[in-house]
């Protein structure tokens, strides 16, 4: 029993010190993918024939132009790794000449500090985005994060990227808070860790309880046996109690019951 015991203490311990192990792994193909898809973001989802450089992030929103973003059927912005998401962008136009909308780019950080890069999503080309003066219009943007991304919450960034009078702009139509949701369908790593975890702890607890149960009823076929019977006087105590007072009133009554 103690053997079993010390076989199930051990194969726990080892499993806390692979938990570590796995999670460094996961991260570092995170950290591959991430570096690969910023590498190759610049070709794809491109509507046009050739590659487009879109600005380098430094570019200023012009005045008269309001943004604004939903998630269609997906209010509670929750995004499935590895596969697409819809982002819908309104551009309404107040000012006095019309603007033409040439993409829609987003990125992924860290929520507490922006200059950590995730992930660059893919960016989205428009080859003819015009929007008339005091008028709108609604642009689809269509991204998915990586598959190896880690579950969680992130900050999404989308700007989109237009043009009035030749003069490039850029507008911040997206700044807030996602969560990243694990693709089912396969079991992941940590889910196959913490289902043998319990099934380990499962384990020891029906062992430890069968050992208590084996314990008490040990100690209950070791009791010692009282017996119960009828108490008989000695004749040495009788022949000293003669002549006191509880003999006589133990004579009184004997009397009196006959």
């Amino acid at each position: 029993m103690a053997s079993i015991h010390k076989f199930w203490v051990f194969s726990l311990a080892l499993l806390l010190l692979a938990s570590p192990l796995l999670q460094v792994a996961r991260c570092q193909s995170v950290a591959d993918d991430v570096v690969e898809t910023t590498e190759e973001s610049s070709d794809i989802g491109i509507v046009g024939d050739d590659a487009q450089d879109f600005g380098d992030g430094t570019l200023s929103s012009a005045p008269g132009i309001d943004t604004i973003s939903v998630f269609p059927k997906n209010s509670a912005r929750l995004i499935t790794a590895g596969e697409d998401s819809e982002l819908l962008v309104g551009v309404k136009n107040d000012g006095d000449s019309s603007l033409n909308v040439i993409a829609i780019k987003a990125s992924i950080h860290l929520p507490f500090d922006h200059r950590l890069l995730v992930q660059n999503l893919t960016a989205q080309g428009f080859n003819n985005g015009s929007v008339p003066a005091s008028a709108q219009a609604t642009f689809p943007y269509i991204f998915a994060v990586s598959k190896f991304l880690q579950p969680g919450n992130f900050d999404l960034v989308g700007t989109i990227i237009y043009e009035i009078d030749d003069q490039p702009f850029q507008s911040t139509f997206f700044n807030g808070t996602i969560e990243v949701a694990e693709a089912g369908g396969f079991l992941s790593m940590e889910s196959v860790f913490l289902v043998t975890l319990g099934a380990a702890l499962l384990v020891l607890l029906g062992l430890w309880i069968h050992g208590q149960i084996q314990h008490l009823s040990k100690k209950t076929k070791r009791a010692p046996k009282v017996e119960v019977g009828t108490r008989s006087t000695d004749a040495s105590t009788d022949e000293w109690l003669q002549g006191t007072a509880y003999a006589q009133s133990l004579s009184s009554k004997s009397k009196k019951k006959k």
